[in-house]
């Protein structure tokens, strides 16, 4: 994988932190008031993520609304969570209280597959934040309930590193490609078409991206695996062969815990397409591949399918088809 670096300013912290790196950090809020604690939880089924917030949250935790502080409105070209413009962004996290020195902590109760929006393009563009290993659940203090505000501010308005983004047209180009690598972070029902999304008109997923289900990042507890274990995975994919690596999902949300995932593995930064396949499938003119495989509708020695190279040579075997459903099955919030 090629080395971009887009975020020019040192992080100081690592994109997962465990509750007690929190803990330790909150116990010295009188000292240091930078910590914020950001809730990011937000349903596939159209429940309520603020209620949840309302009835139980980390003390002092904001919430933060995926579909209008992490997005803009949906268009058929940008998806149904489209980046919001920079300026947007600013203002909205500043409305929040969320100041260009905090240093935020997000969460959700689904693994961090939705808070991970905000933690990558908070640390994309400079600034300090993470995901809480673990999430809600792994928080091993008492949760308060009700609203939590915090004063606004003005934060800089920051460009979103181009280097690290696709269109459409982008990601057609890398699926095609050699030596790029397209994967698709959705559960793997998802990525066949066996599981349709209500707000989509087609299923599958775009020709030669591959399956790479965002949970897999996740031990059996709901704790990030190990960043050997993250290496390991995606150098399995391939990731480590390929000049080009761009992540996708259902809206651009979930893709983020790849990319985070990728950070914490120690490899160089993957690139994002924020419309994914709610973009993707909704224009007519975009080829859709429907099965377990990247290339065909029926196997990988279909007569449809073509010969892959380099970071795809071989990845489309019986052992993936069995490994992508066996992750269907834990399919839970993937989009």
């Amino acid at each position: 994988m090629s080395a971009i670096r887009a975020d020019a300013v040192a992080q100081p912290v690592p994109p997962v932190v465990p509750a007690a790196w929190v803990r330790e950090r909150a116990g010295a809020a009188e000292r240091d008031d930078t910590l914020v604690l950001a809730d990011v939880r937000w349903y596939l089924d159209g429940r309520s993520g603020y209620d949840a917030y309302l009835g139980g949250h980390l003390p002092g935790a904001l919430w933060v609304d995926v579909d209008t502080d992490l997005a803009a409105p949906p268009t058929p070209s940008g998806g149904r969570h489209p980046l919001p413009a920079p300026e947007e962004f600013a203002a909205r996290l500043g409305r929040l209280g969320i100041a260009d020195d905090s240093v935020v902590v997000a969460y959700d109760d689904q693994g961090g597959g939705f808070a991970a929006r905000l933690v990558w393009l908070l640390r994309r563009t400079g600034r300090a934040a993470a995901l809480l290993d673990g999430g809600l659940a792994g928080w091993p203090g008492a949760l308060d309930t009700g609203p939590v505000h915090r004063a606004p501010v003005t934060r800089r308005v920051t460009p979103w590193p181009a280097a690290l983004l696709r269109d459409a047209d982008q990601v057609a180009r890398a699926a095609g490609a050699p030596d790029a690598l397209v994967l698709d972070s959705r559960a793997a029902g998802r990525y066949s078409g066996a599981d349709a999304h209500a707000g989509e008109t087609r299923s599958g997923h775009v020709p030669g991206a591959l399956s790479a289900p965002w949970q897999e990042n996740l031990a059996a507890d709901g704790t990030f695996r190990s960043p050997e274990e993250l290496r390991r995975r995606f150098e399995e994919l391939g990731a480590a062969d390929a000049e080009e690596v761009v992540f996708s999902c259902g809206s651009g949300v979930t893709a983020c815990h790849n990319l985070l995932a990728v950070e914490r593995a120690g490899l160089p930064d993957a690139a994002l397409f924020p419309g994914s396949w709610s973009a993707w499938s909704a224009d007519p003119e975009r080829p859709v591949v429907a099965g377990p495989y990247p290339f065909a509708t029926d196997g990988p020695d279909g007569p449809d399918a073509p010969d892959p190279a380099g970071p795809r040579a071989g990845r489309a075997d019986a052992a993936d088809a069995s490994r992508t459903a066996d992750a269907s099955r834990t399919e839970g919030a993937a989009r």
